[in-house]
């Protein structure tokens, strides 16, 4: 399930669910990003992320979908926070199960990297010096690579 909203979710709840819907799966994993409060350009107080309607869901259901074919998973769960977001607040929550271990850290793994390179989201970092364009890292890249 594809979650893309301004509101902030509730970790527990989200594990809740993916637990009462994996069925026999032995493994849970879960990643939770923040917000940092600091950047290659120093400190960061808020972010400001946009999206496209409509075509990020697509591109998180495709990226859920490539990790089910990759790995034998049970539940995806992937919510992505849009709008403005203080510093130390949670951004993004990726949630999977699986029968096993490898599994589901590999595949949230998967999906974490894809998410950073190939989804359309557009940031705005802001600090004291108003809010500046956040460009896409050399490390998120060669991440997704890997795979």
């Amino acid at each position: 399930m594809i979650s893309i909203q301004k509101n902030d979710f509730d970790l527990a709840d989200e594990y809740k669910r993916l637990r009462e819907q994996s069925d026999s799966d032995g493994a849970i994993v879960t990643f939770t990003g923040l917000v940092r409060d600091f950047s290659d350009t120093g400190s960061v107080s808020t972010l400001f992320i946009e999206h496209y309607p409509g075509m990020t869901e697509k591109t998180l259901e495709a990226i859920s979908d490539k990790a089910q074919q990759r790995w034998d998973l049970g539940q995806v769960r992937i919510i992505h926070r849009v709008g403005y977001i203080k510093a130390d607040e949670q951004i993004v929550f990726v949630g999977v199960s699986a029968k096993h271990r490898k599994d589901a850290f590999e595949s949230a793994q998967f999906i974490m990297d894809f998410l950073k390179n190939d989804a359309p989201f557009w940031k705005q970092e802001g600090n004291a010096q108003g809010m500046q364009w956040v460009d896409q890292k050399q490390t998120d890249i060669a991440a997704a690579k890997r795979w």
